[in-house]
């Protein structure tokens, strides 16, 4: 497949996904007990005044009617209004998805560079201390809870070193070392859990390597086991690294929510989570299309640097 019939196809589907997305958060939205007009008023609130909120929120229409309503309106590039506060959906994901994104930078900044690093270094010295220390440290990584390791981590450095605060609450006009400080358990976080994954599929991914034929033409000709892997396998592995990282960038956007709400970070997630126990459900669509819209995107990312990176791949397969 060409490079252009795969972006195409790609994009294509990448629309019914998000299409399919929207249905799903609409129809788990309206399964859910309550509405947004039992959320606004309160228990204490009476059968006749939520009915006239529901009239005037609109929220009393078939599911389809609203839908087709919203996919009009998001034709026309918008988002709809918020139903529990009845302000323009664009207004309210403006600044959160800016503060996410930079989470999302910083984490990155940090994740890919030292596991990549350290991915390399636990190849170069297979099954050496450090090549079992790297790889205990990562299994155990990789084996707990997001909000597990966000949880401990607040417990060692905001409660008993007291050296970050637990939450990370940032504003526009806080300094820049009072954000940094305030954003550095939820970074922390994050490039511990996305970075076990990338440093241990960059190992495999290069170990994978060491088994092809010039790799063992190289160890006959009495090259060194670090200018083997430096030299020779690594260039051939950028491909599925490529891959390992652009895919675990996406899960770094799409998998902040958690951390989010943990850290209670004013971002995108945080959001979303607000917004479902509103039964915000213009906020809900728009939050899920954008994550899912990164998803895809880097996804789709990811496909076309593999194929710019091997050239093998751009080849037409034999029948």
């Amino acid at each position: 497949m060409s490079l252009r019939a795969l972006i195409v196809r790609r994009l294509v589907l990448g629309l019914l996904t998000l299409v399919a997305i929207s249905l799903i958060l609409s129809l788990g939205l309206e399964i859910l007990p309550g509405d947004v007009a039992e959320a606004v008023l309160g228990q204490s609130a009476t059968p006749d005044t939520v009915a006239a909120l529901r009239r005037q929120l609109g929220v009393d229409r078939p599911l389809h009617v609203r839908y087709l309503d919203w996919l009009a309106d998001l034709a026309r590039g918008e988002l709809g209004t918020s139903l529990a506060n009845q302000q323009p959906v664009a207004e309210l994901i403006s600044g959160r998805l800016a503060n996410t994104m930079l989470l999302a930078a910083l984490t990155a900044l940090i994740a890919v560079p030292l596991a990549l690093s350290l991915g390399l270094v636990a190849a170069v010295y297979r099954d050496r201390w450090i090549d079992k220390t790297l790889s205990i440290a990562g299994l155990s990584t990789i084996s707990l809870p997001d909000f597990f390791i966000a949880y401990l981590l607040t417990v060692v450095f905001a409660v008993r070193l007291q050296v970050f605060p637990a939450v990370s609450i940032i504003s526009p006009g806080m300094a820049l070392a009072d954000t940094l400080s305030a954003l550095s358990l939820p970074v922390l976080t994050l490039s511990l859990v996305v970075g076990a994954h990338m440093m241990r599929l960059t190992r495999a991914a290069i170990l994978n390597l060491l088994h092809s034929p010039y790799i063992e033409m190289a160890r006959l000709k009495g090259l060194s086991p670090r200018r083997i892997i430096v030299h020779h396998a690594l260039p051939n592995a950028i491909s599925p690294i490529i891959n390992v990282v652009v895919l675990n960038l996406a899960f770094l956007v799409v998998g902040v929510v958690v951390v989010e709400v943990v850290f209670v970070y004013p971002g995108l997630g945080q959001l979303l989570v607000d917004a479902v126990s509103k039964r915000d459900l213009p906020v809900v669509r728009a939050c899920g299309l954008i994550f899912a819209s990164v998803y895809v995107v880097l996804n789709l990312t990811a496909d076309v640097l593999a194929l710019l990176s091997n050239p093998r791949l751009r080849q037409p397969s034999s029948p």
